[in-house]
């Protein structure tokens, strides 16, 4: 059995990123070095003894509410958007298992020849032997998005935060792509993120983090070795907390 780390802050956690993540520089669909390099990142984080959960989105495959804006009937789109993450949570297992992790995709609705459906006890399970569980599918639910999805596992695998990988290290009041003068926070409250809409999950997501005092810690998925680093109690990020 693996030990957790001497230093390392949280011994279970739940990372969350974006499907646009795994398709690097192309614009579109899965990116194998890419989706390689934050495996890599996981399983540093893993080498320390940390538990870890992920859940994935699909917008680098198929986004429901742009499937809507189209026409689009908005069960059937977001139905489409939840298969979507199974497939890049099929990649990414693909990618940590070529890395000697051992890892479980556990998907919200049912498709036994490739994962495992949502046994909440089994999964636990899963995190106590160290093995890596992906949660696919979202909640099984349409109107509801990957955020909100990981919000709810996190909170039933009992993870102690949120990891939220981005391209930008951290909160900024504003757009920092668009303004040089952003400022970014070192933390920030549940309320105030809904009430500036800061644009970190969605409102329901922080709702149910700041309902079950859940921290989401947010960093750069671009930054190498950050996500170790903060576990490490180094690097930068935002901390929202109540």
């Amino acid at each position: 059995m693996v030990e957790m780390e001497a230093g390392a802050s949280f011994s279970r956690v739940m990372l969350k990123i974006s499907g646009e993540a795994l398709m690097g520089d192309q614009g579109f669909g899965l990116h194998p070095p890419t989706v390689e390099r934050i495996a890599r990142e996981v399983q540093s984080v893993h080498d320390m003894g940390v538990e870890i959960c992920m859940v994935i989105g699909g917008g680098n495959i198929f986004r429901g509410l742009q499937g809507s804006a189209q026409g689009m009937e908005r069960t059937t789109a977001d139905y489409m958007g939840m298969l979507a993450t199974v497939m890049n949570a099929l990649a990414m297992q693909s990618a940590l298992e070529g890395l000697n992790i051992h890892t479980r995709v556990i998907s919200a609705i049912t498709m036994n020849e490739v994962a495992e459906p949502y046994i909440r006890r089994r999964a636990v399970r899963h995190l106590q032997k160290k093995r890596v569980c992906i949660f696919a599918a979202g909640t099984g639910n349409p109107y509801f998005t990957t955020d909100t999805a990981a919000t709810l596992r996190a909170n039933e695998m009992s993870c102690e935060a949120i990891f939220k990988g981005t391209k930008v290290d951290g909160v900024y009041d504003k757009d920092p792509a668009k303004h040089a003068d952003a400022v970014r926070y070192d933390t920030v409250s549940y309320d105030d993120v809904l009430q500036k809409r800061l644009g970190v999950m969605d409102a329901s997501a922080i709702a149910l983090a700041r309902d079950n005092n859940l921290p989401i810690i947010v960093f750069s998925l671009d930054e190498p070795g950050g996500f170790r680093g903060i576990l490490a109690g180094k690097g930068t990020y935002t901390r929202v907390q109540g």
